[in-house]
């Protein structure tokens, strides 16, 4: 695993963004300069995060989510 966080990621399993390792190590975001801890997916090369939309959730039981644009910066919270 690189030092930098991959460009894209979610936190579903079923995604194909998913990366376990990444997850296990800590993501932090930061989106437009504030500190995001509801992000349940981001890439950095297009500028938008998806989070939930409240408490909704889907016919499956998934939360709703709404995407939002802007500067997105992720790090990682522990060493490797």
């Amino acid at each position: 695993m690189t030092d930098a966080p991959p460009d894209r990621l979610s936190n579903d399993p079923r995604s194909p963004h998913y990366n376990e390792a990444a997850m296990n190590r800590g993501i932090g975001i930061r989106f437009n300069g504030n500190e995001r801890r509801d992000v349940e997916e981001y890439c950095v090369s297009e500028g938008w995060i998806r989070v939930a939309a409240g408490r909704a959730l889907d016919r499956r039981g998934q939360p709703l989510t709404v995407k939002l644009r802007g500067t997105v910066e992720p790090y990682f919270h522990l060493e490797a």
